[in-house]
C-alpha cells in the first residue's frame, strides 16, 4: 500500500513548474523524469515551434492529446492557450488578471508563441490587451521575427501594421540551415555582457562577462562579412582554438557564429600581455626570464606536436603572450593570419604580412617564402633576447626598419657577455634559435631540455649567493 501511494503521488507530480533564479517571476514548464528508466533524463516540454533565433531548436511537433495540467501556473496556461490558438481561453485568463506580457524562462511571451504558430486571432487579441509588440526573448527574437521566420504572413503583416519593427537580417556567413549543425562551441549571446566603447580597435580583445565570469572577447569586424578571406581566417582560428588544451595556451571558451556580431570568447588573463610587462619592467632577472621562456616553449611545443598537422603560430611576439593570475605565461593569437599547406611540412602565408608588424618574424616569412615550424623558434629567440637584454632587438629603430635589418640584412643585436657560468649556454641557445638557416634552429622539445639545464644551473648559483654571508656585511 505504501509503495502504491508513492506511485500515485509520483504520477500526480508528473507535471510541475520551474522558476528562474535569474528572473524572479519567470517560469519554464517541463516534464519530470518518466517512471520508465529507459527514457533517461527529464526532457523539456515544448510549446511547438521555438524561437527563430534559438540556436538549439527543439522538435516542432506537438504531443497529441496533450491537455492543460490542472496545477499549471497561470502564466504558462496563457502561453499554452496561445500555442493551441484558443482565443476564448486566452481571453478568459487575461480577464482573470494574468499579465499579457508575462514570460517563461526563455523570455517568451504569448505573442511570441502565437506568432510562431500563426494564430492571427490570438495575436490580435493580445495586441488589444496592449501586449509588448517588440518584446525580445532570450535570443533577441521578436514576435515579428518569429512570424517572418515561420512564414506566417497574416500575423507578420498584422504586427507590422500595428507598429512592430521590421526584423533585420541577422544571419552571418557561418549560419547553418540545420539546427543540428550548430557548432558545439556556440554560446548564447544573452549570457555574454560586452561593453564596447567607440575607442575599442577592431579585432582587439576586450573584457566581458560570461555567466558572471570575466572573459576576453574578440569581435569580428562587420565590414569583413563579405570578405571571403576574412571569413576563412575566422573559421581557421576557430578550428585551431577548438582543439587546443594546454596550461600554457590561452583557453578557448566558445564563440558566437550564428548571430551578429560574431565573436571569439577565451579565458581572461588579468595581468595583461608580456609585451606591456617588459615595456614596464625592462630587463627582468634571469631566473624569471628562464621561467617565462619555459612557459612559452612548453606551449609552443604542444602546438607543434599536434596531430595530424602541427599548429604553427608564425606570429609569435610578446603582445600575443599573456600572464595569468599566478604569473604563468600562455600563448594566444593563434590563426590570426591564414596560411596554406604546400607540402606535409611546408607552409606559406595567404597574404604577406605588413612591414610594421614583422619585427619578430623569421626571414622566410618576411620574404613571403615557404616555411616550416622553425619560424616560431626564430621568434622565440628574439623574445628570449628581449627578456634577457631588457629591450627589443634594434629598439632604437622603427619596427619596419628593425625587421629589414634582421630579415634582409641578416643583422642581429649584440648579446652582452655576463660573468655567470651558465650565460654562455643561454647565449648559444639564442643564437641557434635566430639562425637564418631553419635547419640550424632547435625544436621546442630540445629547447625545453636545454632551458631546464640552464635554469637548474642559474638557480644553484642564486641559492649559493643568497646563502653565503660576508662577515663585513
Amino acid at each position: 500500500m505504501e509503495a502504491m501511494g508513492k506511485l500515485k503521488r509520483g504520477i500526480s507530480r508528473q507535471f510541475s513548474l520551474g522558476t528562474s533564479l535569474d528572473k524572479p517571476g519567470s517560469f519554464r514548464f517541463w516534464r519530470q523524469p518518466s517512471l520508465d528508466p529507459k527514457r533517461g533524463n527529464a526532457t523539456r516540454f515544448g510549446f511547438g515551434r521555438q524561437s527563430s533565433l534559438d540556436p538549439n531548436k527543439r522538435s516542432t511537433s506537438r504531443e497529441p492529446g496533450l491537455t492543460v495540467p490542472e496545477n499549471l501556473d497561470a502564466t504558462m496556461q496563457l502561453l499554452f492557450m496561445a500555442c493551441r490558438g484558443e482565443v476564448k481561453g486566452v481571453e478568459d485568463l487575461l480577464k482573470e488578471g494574468v499579465d499579457v506580457n508575462s514570460i517563461d524562462l526563455d523570455g517568451r511571451t504569448a505573442l511570441h508563441i502565437a506568432a510562431c504558430e500563426g494564430h492571427a486571432d490570438v495575436a490580435k487579441l493580445l495586441l488589444g490587451w496592449r501586449a509588448n509588440i517588440d518584446a525580445r526573448d532570450r535570443w533577441g527574437s521578436t514576435a515579428a521575427a518569429d512570424a517572418k521566420h515561420y512564414g506566417n504572413a497574416e500575423v507578420y503583416n498584422l504586427l507590422i501594421s500595428r507598429g512592430a519593427k521590421a526584423p533585420k537580417t541577422r544571419r552571418t556567413p557561418m549560419t547553418v540551415s540545420n539546427p543540428r549543425d550548430v557548432p558545439e562551441y556556440e554560446l548564447n549571446p544573452l549570457d555574454l555582457e560586452v561593453r564596447r566603447g567607440p575607442e575599442t580597435p577592431k579585432g582587439v580583445y576586450q573584457v566581458a562577462k560570461w555567466n558572471g565570469t570575466r572573459v576576453s572577447v574578440k569581435m569580428f569586424d562587420k565590414e569583413a562579412y563579405s570578405d571571403p578571406d576574412s571569413i576563412n581566417a575566422f573559421k581557421h582560428e576557430l578550428t585551431l582554438l577548438e582543439k587546443v588544451r594546454h596550461p600554457n595556451v590561452v583557453q578557448f571558451v566558445g564563440a558566437i557564429t550564428q548571430m551578429q556580431p560574431m565573436m571569439i570568447v577565451s579565458e581572461y588573463l588579468p595581468k595583461g600581455d608580456l609585451g606591456s610587462y617588459l615595456q614596464q619592467k625592462g630587463r627582468i632577472p634571469t631566473i624569471k626570464a628562464l621561467t617565462f621562456a619555459l612557459d612559452i616553449a612548453r606551449g609552443m611545443n604542444y602546438l607543434h606536436e599536434c596531430k595530424p598537422d602541427p599548429i604553427i603560430h608564425y606570429h609569435l611576439k610578446p603582445k600575443n603572450i599573456f600572464r595569468g593570475d599566478d604569473g604563468q605565461l600562455k600563448v594566444a593569437g593563434l590563426g590570426l593570419i591564414n596560411i596554406q599547406k604546400v607540402s606535409p611540412d611546408k607552409f606559406k602565408l595567404m597574404h604577406p604580412m605588413p612591414d610594421n608588424d614583422s619585427s619578430y618574424v623569421a626571414p622566410e616569412v618576411y620574404r613571403n617564402e615557404e616555411f616550416d615550424r622553425s619560424v616560431d623558434v626564430f621568434s622565440f629567440g628574439l623574445i628570449l633576447y628581449e627578456m634577457i637584454d631588457g629591450s627589443p632587438a634594434f629598439h632604437d629603430k622603427p619596427p619596419e626598419d628593425a625587421a629589414k635589418m634582421i630579415c634582409l640584412e641578416g643583422m642581429r643585436p649584440p648579446i652582452k657577455n655576463k660573468s655567470k657560468s651558465y650565460f654562455s649556454y643561454l647565449k648559444e641557445l639564442i643564437e641557434e634559435c635566430w639562425d637564418p638557416q631553419p635547419a640550424v634552429r632547435p625544436g621546442f622539445a630540445e629547447i625545453i631540455i636545454r632551458l631546464n639545464k640552464i635554469y637548474a644551473n642559474c638557480a644553484k648559483q642564486s641559492r649559493w649567493k643568497d646563502n653565503f654571508k660576508f662577515p663585513w656585511k
